[in-house]
């Protein structure tokens, strides 16, 4: 009997686990690359997996990630719909308070630059669905860095 009740415990608390975290981080880059390519995009890759562009490069400041900011911005999806997006005069935020995509590609900008940033899943919301995001979404990112105000 208390073997019984011990398997039942086991394998209730087995069915309950939500298992291995899924790693996103090969089919995220080959759907980066394969974006880059469609799109004849020349982009630049960074150690952590982000990829930006570089459209306008801007005269002001570059920002640090302790900076805080002003940005217009309009997020998708690679398919092309937008999930985000702020109004021509932006939006203003520390850049210790966004996702690490966007800590780390603001950083390549000077203030009133213009370009891309494709963010890999683990700079953005995860594996997991977030705020409507499906989790394990490249997130696009077409940003004008309008101010770095310190």
């Amino acid at each position: 009997m208390k073997y019984s009740l011990l398997a039942i415990i086991c394998a209730f608390l087995v069915s309950c686990s939500s298992g291995p975290e899924k790693d996103f981080s090969t089919i995220n880059e080959k759907q980066i690359t394969d974006y880059i390519k469609a799109n004849n995009l020349e982009a630049t890759k960074c150690e952590s997996g982000l990829y930006y562009t570089v459209d306008e490069a801007g005269e002001g400041v570059k920002p640090t990630s302790a900076s805080t900011v002003q940005v217009a911005y309009r997020g998708s999806y690679l398919n092309g719909e937008v999930f985000d997006e702020s109004s021509e005069r932006g939006i203003s935020f520390p850049l210790k308070r966004v996702i690490k995509g966007w800590t780390e590609g603001i950083t390549y900008f000077k203030e009133g630059g213009k370009g891309m940033l494709l963010v890999p899943s683990h700079l953005g919301y995860g594996p997991y669905d977030t705020r409507g995001i499906p989790g394990g979404s490249v997130l696009l990112f077409d940003i004008h860095l309008i101010e770095v105000k310190k």
